[in-house]
């Protein structure tokens, strides 16, 4: 029990665990025999809450040696406003607690608040007497501050203060300073005619000083320019003897520039010489001290051209390679303890922060700001800043800024180095000191330590999503004058960029930025640089109607407008599409999900559509009906096809992957759509299927070689299950058939998904679904010619696998003649393919520019391969693909056609099916004929790559030489 009761009086109960505490405490009159004396509980906890309550103790102690102890005693005891003050501050600053020591009647301010007016104290003084003064009283108001710092630390009762609040009060107190030291200076140089203004730069101007800063300065100075220079020079020796250093380097030309120079000489330099990193500083620039009106003009002369600065060329780039630079000077080992300059430090935030103000403070006056949290908030409240980002980023900036404060007024003494993780002393005491506490059976050093790591990553995170932003480089380069003109000037420029109604940009320009909501003022900032994009595609008009229709479309979607503006390309990207193509605006605006992807070009371009067809197939098979199955079905089919759209229009995908995507999307619809229908119908006839069904695509879909909008061409197979008869299981199949064709082709917002069954035996006559041994019966007695070489692109795509691929198999005796065709076989398909020329190309059309029937043609190339298959396929296993490019290639492997003619072939039906999928992406709509004029032709040549200002008729005659060669090709090879 005696040992329980010394751990209960010990002073370590309330922190106290130095040596000499005991002692201490007896002297200060706390401490009795039993522990604390009657009273001095509150005295005893207070110490206990402060920073280190052993300093704090060691401070008292020095106080009752040199002040007057009785009265400091009883007031510490009275005043609970005091106790927390006094105590806090000896727990966190030696250096305060020498200056209290050294100045015994100081202690008072604390308790009354009386601050010395700078001026004042050195009124009449001099020399040694007057930096004396000023230090004093400097650090008097220095002592102030940082009680009401402090104190709620530990009293709290005491009102946390903001941290900017702070650093304002800091701000102030070495505006005072600079004032006092020049008033010093004035003094001392006597009567004269010299106009000197006190420019203040960097933290000082941004009202954001630390307890410790140099003070950066500017001077200028008129009429007697000697005595002007006599009096900065002193003016700063004074302040740096007194309270800081004044730090005039950042005047033009440096340290080896004058230290002061006239408004013109001023003017002259930024004007000629000044470098971008100038620019930046001068944004902080105010007046603090000396001649008003020679500062205002000062102000009047500068701030037209920092708000000029971001056209200058490579200005972004200049302010990165910066920031950059400025992080490799710092040592590798300190480089994440480094608050100031490391990664994830100060810097990363201001240099974020001024990037963003120089860019778009052009043309918005509420961006031009010093303060770096005030303009943050700005930049978060005109939309240029995610609010998350610019909450998170000004929260993490100021916790950083805590820490600054916290560790410099330890000592008085300008740092930035976060404690080593190994230190436990120091990094306790720093977590005490910026009010972190313990938390969930973490110490308070540990808790710091996550906090730090947490702010900092953040940070940096947040610094390289904004420092580096595509958008800002864009932004900069549209030249300033642009971003504020009247509507006169904006239409004169609206033409000049290439719109052919100036008039109609401004009305949608109008309408989108209208109003003073956030929406409208992120598309303030966006549309200067959109329009700049748009006016290098094929139709600026056209694109800014898309663009806003497309805004109206997702005005509710939250993540839209902030998607274009942090993420530049996908704002470059977005401006190719929409004036490049009418049918992709009108598929994002019913996919927006897809416009998310425009910012990753793997997840844009590289998705397997094996993967894309299984993900729909899962997620349509979740609907147990039919109509559900197909809405599901419509809208992912809708999403991929403008997904496999904008990743081809923007030249990531080639032409044989876009048209197996396309393909594999239209299958994997066939898949779902046929279960949910076999689903739906097992249960009209009693829970069970009557027959197994297989879909068979053809033609384009058989050969996996769709293209936008294409229908898809199928036949259906039947097979009756165990106990039930042909006729029953036809009849059910039918019904599934017509349920899914039904669905599939009801209307919706989306155009129909046409199943086009018209290559069936029979063609439309004939019924909708046969068994296998009825396709076989028929293709041995009744086919011709036609439908064999239809067959040739027979692949199984949906239904029962198994049946699927014995109708494959059985088909081959068809489509692969045993001894291949005969003359008259040859001479029929030469024939049909002489009539297909003559009757089916449309009336007007141009058979050179043609893509499908025009010579050269889609046409010719695929009944070129489908003849050498019908003729060779039965002993050339490799010609029996029903891919086109497949069947080239095994044709030029197999001596059939040389390698030349097989070149010329592969080019023309690439080309060909690059063109026909580009000009119904360029129309809205399918088409197959290449436009010969206007912005249609400029779009589908730009969509294939040839550069904007390139002359379009280059790319139609190229188009016409590649089909008249491959047509020559066809001449030789199909019709002999």
């Amino acid at each position: 029990m005696a040992d329980r009761a010394r751990t209960v009086t010990s002073p370590a109960r309330f922190g106290l665990t130095d040596d000499r505490a005991d002692a201490a405490l007896r002297a200060v009159g706390w401490w009795g025999d039993g522990g604390p004396v009657q009273g001095a509980e509150r005295l005893l906890a207070a110490l206990s809450r402060s920073p280190d309550p052993n300093l704090a103790l060691r401070g008292i102690d020095r106080l009752r040696e040199s002040g007057p102890w009785t009265e400091i005693d009883a007031a510490l005891r009275d005043d609970v406003r005091l106790r927390g003050k006094l105590i806090a501050v000896l727990g966190a600053s030696t250096a305060l607690a020498d200056f209290l020591v050294a100045n015994p009647d100081s202690w008072r301010t604390l308790s009354t608040g009386d601050r010395p007016d700078l001026i004042a104290v050195v009124e009449g003084l001099t020399g040694p007497d007057a930096v004396k003064a000023l230090r004093a009283a400097y650090r008097e108001q220095l002592l102030l501050i940082a009680a009401d710092d402090l104190g709620h630390l530990v009293e709290p009762e005491l009102a946390a203060p903001a941290y900017d609040d702070v650093a304002a009060r800091l701000t102030t107190l070495a505006e005072e300073a600079l004032r006092a030291a020049l008033v010093v200076a004035q003094t001392e140089t006597g009567p004269n005619d010299a106009r000197l203004a006190v420019i203040a730069m960097g933290k000082c101007g941004g009202r954001e000083l630390n307890y410790v800063s140099d003070v950066d300065v500017v001077f200028v100075g008129e009429d007697d320019l000697d005595v002007a220079t006599r009096l900065a020079s002193r003016m700063m020796t004074v302040a740096g003897a007194a309270c800081f250093e004044v730090d005039a380097a950042l005047r033009p030309e440096g340290k080896a520039g004058a230290l002061v120079r006239t408004l013109e000489g001023h003017t002259a330099y930024y004007r000629r010489w000044a470098r971008t990193w100038e620019f930046q500083a001068l944004l902080k620039a105010r007046p603090v001290a000396g001649d008003a009106e020679l500062g205002a003009a000062y102000l009047d002369v500068v701030r037209p051209m920092v708000w000029t600065a971001a056209d200058r060329d490579g200005f972004v780039a200049d302010v990165q390679k910066m920031r950059r630079r400025v992080e490799e000077h710092v040592p590798a080992e300190l480089v994440e303890r480094e608050l100031k300059l490391g990664r994830g430090g100060l810097r990363d935030v201001e240099f974020a922060v001024q990037l963003l103000q120089l860019v778009h403070g052009r043309s918005d006056d509420t961006l031009r700001l010093g303060s770096t949290t005030v303009a943050l908030a700005a930049l978060g409240a005109g939309g240029y800043v995610g609010r998350a980002d610019a909450a998170g980023l000004g929260e993490s900036y100021r916790f950083l800024r805590t820490l600054e404060h916290r560790l410099q007024l330890q000592k008085l003494r300008r740092t930035h180095l976060f404690p080593d993780e190994n230190d436990i002393f120091d990094l306790r005491w720093l977590a005490r000191a910026a009010g972190v506490r313990p938390d969930r059976g973490r110490a308070e050093e540990q808790v710091l330590l996550s906090e730090f790591r947490r702010h900092a990553n953040r940070v940096r995170r947040l610094h390289e999503k904004l420092f580096y932003r595509p958008l800002l480089e864009a932004v900069a380069n549209v030249p300033t004058e642009a971003l504020r003109l009247t509507a006169t000037e904006a239409a004169a420029r609206l033409g000049a960029l290439g719109y052919a109604s100036p008039e109609g940009a401004l009305n949608h320009i109008s309408a989108l930025t209208s109003g003073v909501s956030r929406r409208a003022a992120i598309q303030g900032a966006l549309l200067p640089v959109l329009l700049d994009l748009l006016a290098h595609t094929p139709d600026p008009d056209g694109g800014l109607l898309s663009y806003r229709k497309m805004s109206e479309a997702l005005a509710t979607t939250p993540w839209y407008l902030r998607l274009l503006r942090d993420e530049g390309a996908v704002v470059e990207r977005i401006a190719q599409l929409l004036g490049t193509s009418k049918l992709v605006p009108e598929m994002v605006a019913r996919a927006p999900e897809v416009l998310r992807l425009l910012a990753d070009t793997n997840e844009l371009a590289g998705r397997d559509p094996g993967e894309v067809a299984h993900s729909l197939r899962t997620a349509v098979g979740r609907h147990r009906d039919l109509r559900g199955a197909v809405t599901a079905a419509r809208s992912l089919r809708r999403h991929e096809i403008a997904r496999v759209a904008c990743a081809d229009l923007l030249g990531l995908m080639e032409t044989p992957v876009v048209c197996v995507a396309l393909s594999s999307v239209w299958v994997a619809v066939l898949q779902s759509a046929l279960a949910a229908a076999e689903r739906e119908k097992a249960v009209e006839h009693g829970g069970w299927p009557k027959a197994k069904i297989a879909i068979i695509g053809m033609g384009r879909l058989g050969g996996a070689e769709l293209g936008y909008n294409s229908d898809a061409d199928v036949m259906f197979v039947c097979e009756a299950v165990e106990g039930v008869g042909d006729d029953e299981a036809v009849k059910f199949a039918s019904s599934v058939v017509e349920s899914l064709r039904r669905a599939l082709g009801a209307p919706s917002q989306d155009p129909p998904l046409e199943v086009d069954v018209g290559l069936r035996p029979q063609g439309r006559q004939g019924p909708l679904v046969r068994t296998l041994n009825s396709y076989v019966a028929y293709y041995r007695q009744w086919s011709e010619v036609w439908e064999a070489q239809a067959l040739l692109r027979a692949a199984f795509v949906a239904g029962d696998a198994d049946l699927g691929i014995r109708f494959v198999e059985a088909v081959n005796e068809f489509r692969y003649p045993k001894g291949g065709l005969d003359t008259t076989s040859v001479r029929e398909i030469r024939r049909i393919k002489a009539r297909v020329d003559t009757e089916r190309l449309p009336r007007g059309a141009d058979p050179t520019t043609h893509t499908k029937l025009g010579r050269g043609g889609l046409a010719d190339i695929e009944w070129t391969v489908q003849l050498l298959q019908l003729q060779h396929a039965h002993e050339i296993p490799a010609l029996r693909t029903t891919a086109t490019l497949e069947g080239l290639v095994a044709a030029e492997q197999a001596d059939l056609i040389t390698s030349e003619d097989a070149a010329e072939l592969r080019a023309a039906w690439l080309l060909a099916t690059s063109v026909r999928n580009a000009a119904t992406l360029v129309r809205g709509k399918q088409t197959d004929q290449v436009p010969t004029s206007g912005r249609e032709l400029l779009a589908v040549a730009s969509a294939l790559g040839y550069p904007s200002d390139a002359d379009p008729g280059e790319f139609l005659d190229s188009y016409r030489r590649t089909t008249r060669r491959a047509r020559a090709v066809v001449e030789r090879i199909f019709y002999d």
